[in-house]
């Protein structure tokens, strides 16, 4: 009856290509081939894709000025959100879920709402080109969002009011993103380097520079990934504690780095990708960091081994984007070729 039973597991891991869902901790689900659900409406290729913390609604935004919300357990399209008229670059959630914020090559920031009607509360100009990134601050009372104008720009969402201006990239600044205690934030550019800023000062706190191209996509390190972080840098003769907190980054010249913000280190470099990094998600259980890559793969990284746990042939085309639930087992990744597709982890 043992062998039975152990026969019947062989069995089902076989089938489903992995050891079975029940045997693994939530923090080793990784996103498994082949695809739950490939979602396809969009004109123009996706440019950011984006899960919902609360329901289970995905949100994807394409070059076709268009942004449409979908159901990632059941694959159905729900709505398409109209107001921009250019390509929308990157939507963010609040951690309530109830606002969405878009921004656009048509130099627009759009506040929409998110419950209920979806419709578009608030319209922010001040960006003299290309928006090309777009996020709230954990509160949620204030938005910051990066452009082609070299600039970033903090809003404040109660009254639309541009508060602060960042200033100090020397190119296009491609991504920005906020530490979750909201003190911090993080830029990349065009330039090639990363900035660490306060955002209470608008000082600029570090600028990293080790990638030899542009950066398109910066991540901040969760709690939960730093004893890897170190576990995997402490291979190195740089044996100086990590004040932290830590970032990655990933850039054109096909790496993705992780750093030290309190030493202005970079730890270590993660090689594999045989094209552009376009988008960084770190695994909620610390272990790993996912990457979307223009070589149309999705690669797993064990952050403790220093190198890839798992590549999975993502797309046709360039891989754009992609997220993960913090909690539910699905990841999410966007393409030149049209298409959302939704993973299933285990």
């Amino acid at each position: 009856m043992e062998l039975e039973s152990k026969l019947a597991d062989y069995e089902r891991e076989v089938l489903s290509g992995a050891p079975t869902r029940a045997k693994r901790s939530p923090a080793e689900w990784i996103p498994r081939p082949p695809d739950k659900y490939s979602l396809s409406g969009h004109r123009a290729p996706v440019t950011r894709v984006l899960l919902h913390p609360v329901y289970s609604l995905l949100v994807s935004a394409s070059e076709d000025a268009t942004i449409k919300v979908w159901d990632y357990e059941s694959g159905d399209y729900e709505r398409t959100l109209k107001g921009h008229t250019d390509s929308v670059q990157d939507i963010a959630l609040d951690h309530t879920g109830s606002f969405l914020v878009s921004c656009s090559a048509d130099m627009s920031v759009k506040l929409w709402s998110f419950s209920g009607h979806y419709e578009c509360i608030k319209t922010m100009h001040g960006h003299d080109h290309n928006v090309s990134s777009v996020t709230f601050l954990p509160a949620g009372d204030f938005i910051v969002s990066s452009s082609r104008d070299k600039v970033i720009k903090m809003w404040e969402v109660a009254t639309g009011y541009c508060v602060r201006t960042f200033a100090g990239h020397r190119e296009w600044v491609r991504m920005v993103r906020v530490h979750p205690d909201g003190q911090l934030m993080a830029s990349c550019s065009n330039d090639q380097t990363v900035r660490v800023w306060l955002i209470n000062t608008k000082e600029c706190k570090v600028e990293l520079r080790d990638h030899e191209h542009v950066v398109e996509c910066v991540a901040w390190a969760p709690q939960s990934a730093w004893p890897q972080i170190s576990e995997g840098a402490a291979g190195d003769e740089k044996k100086s504690p990590h004040h932290g907190p830590l970032l990655a980054s990933g850039s054109r010249d096909k790496t993705i780095k992780i750093w030290d913000v309190g030493s202005g280190q970079c730890l270590f470099t993660l090689i594999g990708h045989d094209n552009w990094v376009r988008g960084l998600v770190f695994h909620p259980g610390g272990q790993f960091l996912l990457s979307a890559s223009d070589d149309k793969t999705v690669r797993v990284w064990s952050l403790k081994a220093r190198r890839c746990h798992r590549t999975l042939e993502a797309h046709q085309h360039f891989c754009t984007s992609l997220d993960m639930h913090a909690s539910a087992p699905f990841v999410v990744t966007g393409s030149v070729d049209q298409t959302v597709k939704v993973w299933e982890c285990r």
